[in-house]
This record gives structure tokens, sequence and C-alpha cells, in this order.
């Protein structure tokens, strides 16, 4: 999906996320596995901030994303920052780059928005297909279990200085999805002004990541409890998937 009016909040909306402390963990995962990031894709990067994060420490990393509204975003605070960092508007899911990558990262379970195993299955390969031998693809989904239980059938509701969003979620058990609807209402004036906007995630056990993975040319290295070393649980939310090209 294409980030529109959610590109306008989304930094003031996930201002809970460490993105330094992001890029460090997943500098750290490619330290464990010798591997040195090279040229670098931040895919499904948004408003830049993990991609501007990495630049900061030493990584040659350019950013693609789908959302015209979200690079924009991502190209100010670039510029503000005075990093010089290429952004592409792209689809995972038929990514064409102009030559090879040494790293992919994916986080924030931005595969989780692709619709179905079909799109899935060819964004993974779309990597696979632009990384050098023996490069990495580090990636975050959502588990079926955040899914049916987290995110379910409930309602959230944030209150920020710029925006007061609702947030309702309805599961759909036969591919544990969950449609994701947001409303948006910012402050003009004496108004609060009503934007909408909807899509849909979804999660696959793992076994069946693994196996997409594998049919896509990806030996998985390693699958850890989100933002941590730990071995997966059956209460995990979210995993983060180390994999390198066959």
């Amino acid at each position: 999906m294409a980030y529109g009016v959610f590109a306008e909040f989304y930094d003031g909306l996930t201002r809970d996320v460490d993105y330094g402390a992001k890029a460090d963990y997943l500098c750290e995962i490619m330290k464990r596995h010798d591997h040195e990031p090279g040229v670098t894709l931040d895919l499904a990067c948004g408003t830049g901030s993990l991609a501007i994060e990495l630049k900061k420490r030493g990584v040659d990393v350019f950013g693609a994303d789908m959302s015209a509204d979200m690079l924009t975003q991502a190209q100010m605070k670039a510029a503000e920052e005075e990093l010089d960092i290429m952004f592409i508007r792209q689809k995972m899911q038929s990514l064409s780059l102009w030559g090879e990558i040494d790293t992919c990262v994916c986080t924030l379970d931005s595969l989780s928005h692709l619709k179905g195993k079909s799109e899935f299955k060819k964004a993974v390969e779309k990597v696979c297909g632009h990384l050098s031998q023996g490069g990495m693809f580090i990636f975050d989904v959502n588990t079926p279990y955040k899914h049916e239980h987290i995110l379910g059938n409930n309602t959230f509701v944030y209150d920020t200085d710029e925006v007061f969003l609702v947030w309702r979620n309805t599961y759909r058990e036969k591919d544990c999805s969950v449609k994701i609807e947001l409303d948006f209402f910012a402050p003009e004036d004496d108004v609060y002004i009503r934007e909408s906007e909807s899509f849909r995630e979804y999660a696959y056990p793992l076994d069946e990541v693994k196996e997409l993975l594998s049919n896509a040319g990806f030996e998985v290295l390693d699958v850890y409890d989100d933002f941590t070393f730990n071995t997966p649980n059956d209460d995990s939310q979210r995993l983060t998937i180390a994999a390198a090209k066959k």
C-alpha cells in the first residue's frame, strides 16, 4: 500500500521508534555474520529515518518506497541533516535497480503489507535477484499471534499535537490478515479536518516464510524475537529474519 495522508503524520505517530537503536541492531546482526554492509538498500524506507541513521554510521545506503509522499518527507529530512542519500520510488514486488547491492534491510513489518503470499514471493525474489553472492537480507514481519491476539478486532486512539487518530482493526481468520482503517482528525483554524486511509496486513507461520525464502534463493541464517537476539516464542509479535543469498 502507498501511504498518502499517513505520510504527513507518520513521524509524529512513531516517535517511540528508536531508529538509532534499530540501526545499531541491524549493524550488529551483520557483524555477527562477518558481513560488511557495502551498498545497502533500505526497502520500504518510509520517511527515511532508518536510512539516515545508517548513513550516520557510515553505511552506503539508499532508500526505496512506493509512496511519493513518504519519499518527499525522507528527502527533506536528509537535506536538513546535510546527508547525501538517494531515494527512489519503487514497489517492493517490482523492484528494478541499476546494479547489485550487498545488503537489503526492510523493517517495521513492511513486507506484511504485501497482498498475500504471491506478492511476498515476488518481493523476496526481486531482492534476491539484486543481491550479490552471499549478500544479506534482514527484515521483520508480524506474527500470526500478533494479528490474532494484539491487533485483532481492537480499536486504538492516538492524540498528539498534530493529529487525533482513531485506528480500527478487523481480523480475518482465513488468511490471518488484519484490515486497518485510520481516521485522522487534524486541527485547522477552529475545526478538525477528517481524512481516512485503510490497508490490510498479512501474517504467515514461520515455516511458510522460510519456505518462501528458500524457494527464492535464500538461506535463513537466524530468526530472532524482534529487536533482540532471543529465540522467538509462541507469543512473539514480530520476527527479525536474517538471510543470505545462496
